[in-house]
């Protein structure tokens, strides 16, 4: 982890910290680069967070720095909180004066007071992100390190700079980030740091969901989630932000028979995705594909443990979580949704014979996402069983082979029946209603059971004899030409 002063000032050498610096030296302000910018340098990984403390003049500091980049530069000035972003170009610089913050018990606003460069690091969430590189001229590059930052680093441990039930308390976001370091770096959380979690869970429902679920999303799609979601059990926040995931733990035996642990199985299956794709909504439905399996389980003397359709009771629980959650309630959730509703069907095509019939309405359902459905269903298989792994996998093979011979031949994901509404309503003369309903299913399920091909004259012929067994007559002889 040792690092040449060389090297620090190699990675300071960019046009945006020689600005910044030449700034705080005319104004004879001393200046830190402070935070992820410090913290990813030394673990060699790419960081956009530029966070500048100046001790006494931040606002004024940023003012200076946008005046030097010119045209196309944005500056926004939070005066109560003695913050300024600046923006330009592909730099978000954000400048805050050093500063010492108190907070009361039922508020997320501090009371902000000026402080000293330590005052400021410590006021910090995690040592890891209160190493600061000095900017100015004479010290350029120096790194401050009071709170062993560096060796916390070497032996790839998140703990707090000061008592870490103040730094919980004070902020309550900080227990979900310290979660969320873990999981994207691989990182154990300190024994101390950890108890204060468990300890303080109840304050982070003072923080918005929206800030707690972006929190999440970046545990969702860190490389191995579940190290995140098993500290969220582990620590108890997850029964608070979560709880429908939590109700997934636990395996029951009733008769000698048992079930999975829905809970761990879940984590496996998101972890499969995970390293197959950073698809977040894929990720997430990955998460909530068993989701009713608690409120579906029962117990059948001859079936033993049963879930039945909590693909579809599933389905229903989606928009409500995304709601809560402040999730969009746009065309992803309505993906996520997707997912979770057609997760079972793949596999009961390998289960049972792979029908052309079947095969189609898997496509047409599907659509679109037929390849990320499969994806998920590939990870679903978490037998500890290898032969078993091995069978499914195969099978699956089969079916993508299906489904591509079929796509081919009968173009069937997203289609339109070649017979619509409206020219039903013209043959026969008819208004909006269930017989015209009642046509177009059944020209829909014609083709997809492979009853006639994905083609107008075959529909047009197909609806004709079915209305005709509905007692329906065309209401003139020029409409059936065709």
């Amino acid at each position: 982890m040792e690092l040449h002063q060389k090297e620090i000032q190699k990675h300071l050498e960019k046009p945006v910290f020689r600005m910044i610096s030449a700034a705080a030296d005319e104004m004879q302000v001393e200046c830190y680069l402070i935070g992820g910018q410090v913290r990813d340098f030394f673990l060699y990984r790419p960081s956009k967070d530029i966070d500048i403390v100046a001790v006494g003049k931040g606002i004024e500091l940023a003012e200076a720095v946008a005046k030097r980049m010119g045209k196309h530069t944005r500056i926004s000035v939070f005066k109560n909180f003695g913050t300024a972003q600046v923006k330009h170009g592909e730099y978000e610089i954000e400048f805050v004066g050093a500063r010492k913050e108190s907070y009361r018990l039922d508020s997320r606003k501090p009371i902000v007071e000026d402080g000293t460069l330590k005052e400021d690091q410590e006021r910090r969430d995690f040592t890891i992100n209160a190493m600061a590189f000095c900017l100015n001229k004479e010290r350029y590059g120096e790194l401050l390190d009071p709170f062993n930052g560096m060796q916390d680093l070497e032996d790839l441990i998140i703990r707090t700079p000061r008592d870490p039930s103040i730094t919980f308390s004070d902020d309550p976001l900080r227990m979900m980030r310290a979660i969320r370091f873990a999981s994207q770096l691989g990182f154990d959380i300190f024994p101390e740091t950890f108890d204060a979690i468990k300890e303080n869970r109840e304050r982070i429902k003072i923080v918005s969901m929206e800030r707690v679920t972006d929190e999440l999303n970046k545990i969702i799609l860190s490389p191995k989630p579940s190290v995140g979601f098993i500290l969220l059990e582990k620590t108890g926040l997850l029964e608070i932000i979560f709880p429908e995931l939590l109700a997934l733990k636990g395996a029951e035996t009733k008769d000698g028979v048992g079930h999975k642990d829905n809970f761990y199985h879940t984590l496996a299956v998101l972890d499969n995705i995970a390293k197959k794709t950073d698809n977040l909504w894929l990720r997430w439905s990955a998460l909530l594909h068993d989701i009713a399996k608690p409120v579906t389980k029962r117990w059948d003397p001859k079936l033993g443990w049963t879930f039945h359709n909590h693909n579809y009771v599933g389905e229903k629980m989606v928009p409500r979580i995304f709601r809560r959650m402040k999730l969009p309630q746009n065309e992803k959730m309505k993906y996520t949704r997707k997912m979770v509703s057609l997760h079972m069907r793949p596999m009961q095509l390998v289960e049972e014979e792979v029908t052309d019939s079947a095969v189609r309405r898997l496509l047409f359902d599907a659509g679109d996402d037929i390849d990320d459905l499969m994806t998920l269903c590939e990870a679903d298989i978490t037998s500890k069983n290898p032969a078993r792994v091995r069978r499914f996998l195969s099978n699956f093979q089969i079916v993508r082979k299906k489904l591509k011979e079929i796509e081919e031949k009968d173009r069937v994901r997203n289609f339109q029946p070649p017979v619509d509404g409206n020219e039903i309503m013209e043959v026969f003369g008819l208004p909006e209603g269930r017989e015209v309903g009642l046509l177009k299913a059944a020209i829909k399920d014609a083709i997809l059971d492979g009853v006639i091909p994905n083609e107008r004259d075959a529909a047009f012929k197909f609806m004709l004899k079915k209305a005709e067994e509905m007692n329906l007559k065309p209401s003139g002889e020029s409409e059936i030409e065709g």
